[in-house]
């Protein structure tokens, strides 16, 4: 496992350095649908990871968010290239490259790089978690009410706006504060070292949470779907918590009306 966590780490630096380096230039931007953006970042940085991972363990499967599913062994590798691609776009400093390792159904290894930061976050299943080397720890807050929260939206919220927006503002009014700031790879590590004290969203993908999920557990928080069951990547509800508050948390997300 010491072997794979050095080589993510490696390549998740190289990848978040050439976002770094694309990010004062005028981009080129498509579209997956009407507000999910690609960038060119997003497809030179999956580049990158994908060209060093078929080098070095060419029998390894890859899951990109940008390419799809690519079957051939066992051993899988989860990537998101450029997680908070609307925030690059615009020049906002707040987006990461996002790495999981996943053997026989169970992730074992999450690293996430913000190059502007210049902070990776890391965790081994049953090891910790890290960042930039040194060990993290979630947060002490008990109370909801002196919590501060993160969540995202999804991208087809405009078709669908409820339940998210009734989460929301319940979330609004029993929290000290909800932050919404288009990564949920970040915002899952932020958890992890004690920023926020929680965080939840739904309609996600398996690139989004898997790498995040694994460094919040490993930092000693807890993490569900929106009725406290086991949760998985390829489940489409996440809350992560401090632990603390799992339960406060999960009876705001339950409430219809306030």
């Amino acid at each position: 496992m010491e072997e794979f966590y050095h080589f993510a780490i490696d390549i998740s630096l190289k990848a978040g350095e050439e976002i770094l380096n694309l990010l004062p230039h005028i981009h080129e931007i498509s579209y997956k649908g009407a507000i999910n953006l690609v960038t060119e970042a997003d497809l030179k940085s999956e580049a990158i990871i994908k060209k060093a991972i078929r080098k070095r363990y060419p029998n390894h499967t890859i899951l990109a968010e940008e390419s799809g599913l690519e079957e051939r062994g066992d051993i899988r590798w989860i990537i998101d290239p450029l997680d908070g691609t609307t925030n690059f776009a615009h020049g906002l400093p707040w987006f990461c490259t996002s790495l999981a390792l996943e053997i026989e159904g169970e992730i074992v290894l999450g690293i996430i790089y913000n190059p502007v930061l210049k902070e990776c976050f890391s965790a081994i299943k049953e090891k910790g978690a890290f960042l930039n080397q040194k060990p993290i720890k979630v947060s002490q807050t008990k109370e909801l009410g002196k919590a501060l929260l993160a969540t995202g939206f999804p991208y087809d919220i405009q078709q669908s706006p409820e339940p998210v927006m009734t989460r929301f503002r319940n979330m609004i009014m029993h929290a000290r504060g909800v932050r919404r700031v288009g990564s949920a790879a970040m915002d899952l590590c932020y958890v992890a070292c004690g920023r926020f004290d929680g965080f939840w969203e739904e309609r996600l993908q398996p690139w989004d949470t898997a790498a995040g999920m694994l460094i919040v557990q490993e930092a000693g928080g807890m993490v569900s779907d929106f009725s406290g069951n086991f949760y998985s990547i390829y489940g489409k509800e996440i809350l992560a918590t401090n632990g603390f508050l799992h339960k406060d948390m999960l009876k705001t997300l339950e409430r219809e009306n306030l």
